[in-house]
């Protein structure tokens, strides 16, 4: 089957590219033909305001890809779509913001009728929320035959917005440097080091300053590295940080992390702490498991699935900096961080993505 994906892969960085590059590889180990249409300009930079590009992938580089796509020519939008009608078995959108809704419109529009249309919608709604998203978003799911979310909360947003047929799908793991490439990781950690790691973009939604105040009135003794690209520069949280009292013990550690440099940077950490306001589906917790360390996090999202309370991790309330302060401290009692990480069992990549596949490819022949 030919199988044109439209979405972003490297050079581009972060969750929905690595997604869209390892679907890609998923698919051709199945037998598929399979062609990546990704972007030369994905969005304005005024809508992304960290790296949109990195210097080196974060998962091995899918070879048919091409980059014909520019937010700012509809033009390509179109001759895009009128191609794939052609070439293409089943075309399958990725839908990142609702602001490249005009350009999936279009090329959709431009594909034959005949040509399934499965659009992969990573946030059906998203996190910074505009009066326009759900107009958007219903431009974009307009003609499609199905649409593939990531968690049943999404599915629900996504019911409201479009007469398409919703499947949920848990999202497969696509981690940086690829399971095979992160399979020497030595021993899983059995020493207390008195320290936690937030890794990711540090977006308002991700609650970054809620850990800090649960920081300061939690255990005394204990450190925080935030490790990823700062949303708007690292400024405001380093005030914070210093307002706080706590510059002896939190290390901002701005910037893309590659992949070669995240298992030495987990090796530093006892747990992951994912204190988000609100999610939809994220990686996290799986890369977190798959390094050995458990994750602290809120009942956000696909969080509260992911994470199993009390077994491979504790969780909290969002925003409640109370809650993740007695969270913290209950991960410093006695036995309780061994007991966790004797808990945590290896993700199975090779299930969630025949799950996946299954999923995406059935949208694609109901009639």
């Amino acid at each position: 089957m030919r199988i044109a994906l439209v979405g972003p892969t490297y050079p581009y960085g972060g969750g929905v590219a690595q997604h869209t590059t390892a679907l890609a590889h998923e698919l051709a180990a199945r037998g598929h033909s399979v062609v990546i249409e990704s972007w030369s300009r994905q969005y304005p930079e005024l809508l992304y305001p960290g790296r949109q590009r990195v210097v080196e992938p974060d998962l091995p580089i899918f070879a048919d890809t091409r980059y014909d796509l520019a937010w700012n020519r509809p033009d390509s939008w179109w001759r895009v779509g009128r191609r794939l009608g052609d070439d293409a078995d089943i075309v399958v959108p990725v839908l990142v913001t609702p602001w490249q809704a005009p350009a999936i419109a279009t090329l959709v529009r431009a594909v034959h009728r005949r040509t399934p249309v499965v659009v992969v919608c990573h946030n059906v709604a998203p996190h910074e929320r505009r009066v326009t998203d759900s107009v958007l978003t219903r431009l974009a799911l307009a003609r499609a035959d199905g649409v593939l979310v990531h968690g049943d909360e999404e599915r629900g947003r996504a019911s409201l917005l479009t007469s398409a047929t919703i499947r949920s799908a848990p999202l497969p793991l696509h981690l940086p440097g690829g399971i095979e490439g992160q399979g020497d990781r030595g021993p899983r950690a059995t020493a207390t080091q008195r320290r936690l790691l937030f890794f990711g973009l540090v977006r308002p939604y991700k609650g970054v300053d809620v850990l800090l105040r649960a920081l300061a009135v939690g255990p005394s003794d204990v450190n925080l590295v935030v490790a990823g690209e700062f949303w708007g520069g690292v400024d405001a949280t380093a005030a914070l940080v210093d307002e706080l009292g706590l510059g002896d013990r939190v290390e901002l550690r701005p910037g893309y992390v590659d992949a070669s440099d995240i298992a030495a940077l987990f090796a530093e950490a006892d747990a992951l702490v994912l204190p988000y306001r609100h999610a939809t589906a994220t990686q996290n917790v799986a890369l977190a498991h798959h390094h050995g360390l458990p994750v602290v996090a809120t009942r956000a999202g696909t969080l509260p699935v992911e994470v199993q309370d009390g077994v491979d991790g504790l969780l909290c309330e969002p925003d409640d900096v109370k809650g993740l302060a007695a969270a913290l401290d209950n991960l410093y009692r006695p036995g309780v961080l061994d007991r966790l990480r004797a808990g945590i069992t290896t993700p199975d990549a090779g299930r969630r993505w025949d799950v996946y596949v299954d999923r995406l490819l059935g949208l694609a022949s109901l009639p």
